[in-house]
């Protein structure tokens, strides 16, 4: 009996540990999601009256998963007209994503003061969104769009340009500048059009148009427009526009001389010379060129240098009380645009290259970014006592003739037949060749002159440059006929 109470005792045991390992444990049902909340920071507080340019910051939480990406939006109310405290929806923006914590918004406000209903919400890992979004009531005052103004070119003037971009020509120089007349309103970016083609925007008000932008012809009439953006999103509605006529220059005529040449000045008024036969002299020296009286007429416009393959300024009289007028910043402007699409140019005078630093001490260094330290390749100059020491110039071996001063212009105190307040080229750059050095008397004792260099020829790549220290009409005539001659030649100009 025993027996079989433990046999069964043991199949009870056996059928009991079978149950429980083909038996499943009942689960709870899952329990719901819940959304996440959202806080607004207090800055700006609430009913602020601020600029329309606002940062909100905000931050989430979510108890039961992650925060996943927020949303944001807003509306902005106008007042009711004829009403204080009335204010009607006039816009709003959709729900926008982020997963920032803040955002700037330029907030719509057309008005002299605009209501702001600003929202964000969290969503989290489930893509609840918080049911109830946090909110900010604020005020912001009115904005308006910047103004935006060209300054170069001038309306309707003419702009030397050639058909492709050289290392000295990068395209038509834009200049241009906005201002935002709202307080607290800022230009964040910029942008230029031509032909009726597409915005380019930037941060640079200064930019240089390269010619495939145009439409073609190149040469001819073309328009200008610019525009700008300011920090609230406000783009100016009209902004500036110009037509400019573009000029490929043709080169068709062979010389321009300008005459800078002041006969009120000495040694003028001291030999009673008359303009006319200064005008006579250099015609003679370049036959066949064409003269303009910078005295009367002022610096000459781009399109009638754009005609000529080469440009003669001369200033023969010694500049007393101001330098002479090729070194104002303006009448540099209009000639290296000559320069930059291919012109070709003669410099002389007397003190010409003193003008370029008139007040300042002797010998005298250019920096980089000045006329002649990058458009003649010279960088230290000198200039000789006002005592005349020079006798003429020794001309570069086998390729320029010696010359000499013409000691009856300059027969008289304190030049006794001798040229004095010559420019001496202590020190130049590269691509550039010494014409004449300076040459006195064996028993001058202005020893440290001599051999210096008085006159240079810069070879560029696209254009070419003669500097001659010294005045080109007190020397003899026919020593410079030959000079301008061998000047010419040097400079392929036939």
């Amino acid at each position: 009996m025993k027996r079989i109470i433990d046999i069964a005792q043991v199949v009870l045991i056996i059928s009991c540990a079978l149950l429980l390992m083909t038996c499943e444990r009942p689960t709870s049902p899952p329990r719901p999601n819940n959304p996440p909340d959202t806080r607004l920071t207090n800055i700006p507080k609430d009913n602020d009256t601020v600029f329309a340019l606002v940062t909100m910051n905000w931050s989430g939480g979510d108890n039961d998963g992650f925060i996943a990406r927020y949303q944001h939006r807003y509306f902005t109310y106008h007042l009711a007209p004829g009403t204080n405290n009335t204010w009607t929806l006039f816009d709003s923006t959709n729900w926008a994503d982020t997963t920032g914590m803040s955002v700037t918004i330029a907030f719509n406000s057309t008005e002299s003061i605009n209501r702001q209903r600003f929202l964000v919400r969290a969503v989290d890992n489930d893509g609840d969104a918080d049911l109830i979004p946090a909110e900010k009531i604020l005020y912001t005052t009115r904005t308006t769009p910047p103004i935006t103004k060209i300054v170069s070119p001038a309306r309707n003037g003419v702009v030397l340009a050639v058909d492709h971009v050289t290392d000295w020509w990068s395209g038509v120089l834009l200049t241009f500048k906005a201002t935002d007349p709202t307080t607290g309103g800022k230009v964040v970016e910029y942008a230029w059009s031509v032909d009726g083609n597409p915005w380019n925007w930037g941060e640079d008000t200064v930019v240089h148009i390269p010619p495939n932008k145009f439409k073609q012809p190149l040469n001819g009439v073309h328009f200008i427009k610019v525009t700008s953006r300011n920090n609230t999103n406000l783009v100016d509605p009209v902004g500036d526009s110009i037509s400019v006529q573009l000029m490929i220059p043709p080169f068709d005529k062979k010389i321009l001389i300008i005459d800078e040449t002041d006969e009120f000045n000495n040694p003028f008024i001291t030999l009673g010379i008359q303009d006319s036969t200064v005008d006579r002299f250099y015609a003679e020296v370049f036959p066949g060129s064409d003269s303009w009286d910078f005295k009367k007429n002022g610096m000459p416009p781009r399109d009638v240098l754009g005609h000529y393959k080469l440009v003669v300024w001369h200033a023969d009289d010694v500049p007393a009380a101001t330098p002479h007028k090729i070194s104002d910043p303006n009448n540099i402007a209009v000639f290296t645009d000559y320069l930059k699409v291919g012109g070709k140019f003669l410099m002389s005078g007397w003190r010409i290259l003193k003008s370029f630093a008139y007040y300042d001490n002797f010998p005298f260094t250019f920096q980089r970014g000045t006329f002649v330290y990058d458009y003649l390749h010279i960088y230290t100059v000198d200039e000789t006592q006002i005592i005349g020491d020079c006798l003429g110039g020794q001309g570069s071996p086998g390729a320029f003739s010696d010359f000499r001063a013409d000691s009856a212009r300059l027969a008289f105190f304190p030049y006794d037949g001798k040229l004095a307040q010559v420019n001496l080229i202590t020190k130049m750059a590269g691509f550039t060749d010494v014409l004449y050095s300076y040459v006195n008397s064996s028993n001058s004792p202005f020893v440290k002159y001599r051999g210096r260099a008085i006159a240079l020829r810069y070879y560029g790549t696209v254009f070419d440059a003669v500097v001659l220290g010294f005045p080109m009409y007190f020397i003899r005539k026919d020593d410079a006929k030959v000079m301008a001659g061998e000047i010419l030649q040097s400079l392929h100009i036939n």
